[in-house]
């Protein structure tokens, strides 16, 4: 997908068969083993390549055949590892996989940027570190591994794995998080080994296509304004203390009304118009205040959660009929949707201090970003309602 020098081309049917999910990482252990020993080998060919981008102004042709099947064949590795496909890649790194890679033949380069290149990619590896867990390290197989991994591409992979071993299938929202967490670990793999000099698109929409319109209960509207106050972006934080400090009192009763409002809704199979009322308003009113807080949003939020009073609004139906076993099982069932929220909570931190800094420098927020954001929030959303 996209018109960038390195692309996605994404083919997989979401179908798993429960032996090959339930030993995926026995199975995967020859082709991580096989992707240490190359490794070593691309680790001293990238630093070639590096001397040699910098002296001719781009990559030479072997080095960038050798280390693009290199990356390629990462980039299967990963994805089986981590249920995004089904399919056993091959060791040669050649295209033809579920989820593969096209990229360009080698492209004159900026020196400038060639040479300061692993300074450059820091915000885009703080970025990967978060949506592939602590186990992000150059030129090791520990990236995306398994169940070692932690953040959003280690929680989206367990719950996929009992997912698929359940229902042969794999839930596409969990799928497109990996393929997505992949892809973008990929464009950072090829821009530290100069395989092309264009940076990390944080764009989804780049390795995810846009999934089939659901009539959701819950859904966030919001007005496209990337300008932002360098004023208020530097004092941001001590702004917001006064909407903290209300929201966590706010928090507090909130509790307390979704507890009665269980009751109520066990007993009477449908939320009570007022209590839902109160909720929603509370919940509308979060999205307000980290909206502007993680910088989504440039005014200054009310204090009531007034609906269609925010460029980030969030949208929440009336009450509906609920069945009463999931109401009654509702903090078990939540856990999945809580484990997911959960890694996007350290993403949202991350993404918030480099928006932080280039909205400070440029006056600006880049929308990629912001569209991360945005799934993220409704994640969250989900989780607290």
């Amino acid at each position: 997908m996209g018109d960038r020098p390195l692309r996605l081309v994404l083919t997989d049917d979401l179908r798993r068969g429960r032996g090959s999910v339930f030993f995926r990482w026995w199975f995967a252990v020859p082709f991580l083993l096989w992707l240490s020993l190359w490794s070593i080998v691309a680790f001293f060919a990238a630093l070639l390549n590096w001397l040699l981008t910098l002296l001719l102004g781009r990559s030479p042709g072997p080095l960038h055949r050798f280390l693009s099947r290199y990356v390629r064949f990462a980039t299967h590795v990963y994805a089986y590892t981590n249920l995004a496909t089904e399919q056993l890649p091959k060791f040669d790194g050649r295209p033809g996989y579920e989820l593969d890679l096209e990229i360009d033949p080698p492209a004159g380069q900026r020196r400038l940027t060639v040479l300061f290149r692993l300074p450059l990619a820091l915000p885009a590896i703080a970025l990967i570190a978060m949506l592939a867990g602590g186990g992000f390290n150059i030129f090791t197989t520990t990236w995306s591994g398994g169940l070692s991994s932690s953040g959003l591409l280690g929680t989206a992979a367990l719950l996929g794995w009992f997912a698929s071993i359940a229902w042969t299938r794999m839930p596409r929202g969990l799928r497109d998080a990996i393929v997505y967490v992949v892809f973008y670990g990929a464009q950072l793999w090829a821009y530290l080994l100069l395989l092309t000099d264009s940076y990390p698109c944080a764009d989804p929409g780049l390795a995810i296509s846009r999934p089939p319109v659901r009539d959701d209960p819950v859904s966030m509207h919001v007005e496209e304004e990337p300008r932002r106050s360098r004023l208020t972006v530097l004092f941001r934080l001590p702004l917001c203390f006064v909407h903290l400090v209300w929201l966590i009192a706010w928090t507090i009763i909130a509790w307390l009304a979704a507890v009665l409002n269980w009751l109520v809704t066990l007993f009477k199979g449908k939320s009570p118009s007022g209590i839902h009322e109160f909720i929603a308003a509370y919940q509308r009113y979060q999205c307000h205040v980290l909206a502007y807080l993680y910088l989504i949003a440039n005014p200054f939020p009310g204090f009531v959660g007034k609906p269609d009073s925010y460029p980030v609004e969030l949208q929440i139906a009336a009450p509906e009929k609920q069945n009463r076993l999931t109401v009654l099982f509702r903090l078990v069932l939540v856990i999945p949707a809580a484990l997911i929220a959960s890694a996007y909570s350290g993403l949202l931190l991350t993404v918030a201090v480099l928006g932080w800094f280039a909205s400070l420098v440029t006056g600006r927020w880049a929308w990629p970003v912001q569209a991360r954001w945005r799934s993220a929030t409704a994640c969250r959303r989900a989780h607290t309602g």
